[in-house]
């Protein structure tokens, strides 16, 4: 893994950004005490570096129909190289699974899923997730409560 120098003031734009991903360059300018175009050009050797990867909008997964969060523990029957890409291929397949995991211990994978609800959960895991190929073992766990969720990264510890 390569990290990239950042310096403060690109510490300072990403944190702004972090938290006010469509400010426009004049906005941006303004927070973080420079001009336009310093601040666009910085953006852009940023985002080229690939330190910012995209900009998204963040949706309340609640208002959008998606009131199930789901952590998967999933072990799989086999190691090999090619089981592996296979069930990773499976799980680029599925727009439920939000993220996935490769673990170190007792599980091989971890998987956020979300869903409208719980059959609907109980739909995919028989019919996609229990079928994923080299599955041994899903062990789920539904979240009752978001305690804490960000995308913001620290980057001042």
């Amino acid at each position: 893994m390569h990290t990239t120098a950042l310096d403060r003031a690109d510490l300072r734009i990403l944190e702004v950004l972090q938290e006010h991903g469509s400010l426009s360059a004049a906005e941006l300018a303004e927070r973080v005490g420079a001009t336009a175009s310093t601040s666009w050009r910085r953006v852009t050797r940023l985002e080229q570096l690939g330190v910012i990867r995209k900009r998204v909008a963040l949706l309340d997964r609640e208002k959008v129909g998606l009131s199930v969060m789901v952590f998967s523990h999933v072990k799989l029957s086999g190691h090999g190289r090619d089981a592996l890409l296979r069930f990773e291929e499976a799980v680029r397949a599925h727009p439920q699974i939000l993220e996935c995991y490769t673990l170190m211990g007792e599980t091989d994978f971890l998987l956020r899923i979300v869903c409208p609800d719980i059959k609907a959960y109980e739909a995919f895991f028989l019919d996609h997730l229990s079928r994923f190929p080299g599955v041994q073992s899903v062990n789920s766990s539904i979240a009752l409560a978001v305690i804490k969720e960000t995308t913001a990264l620290p980057l001042r510890s």
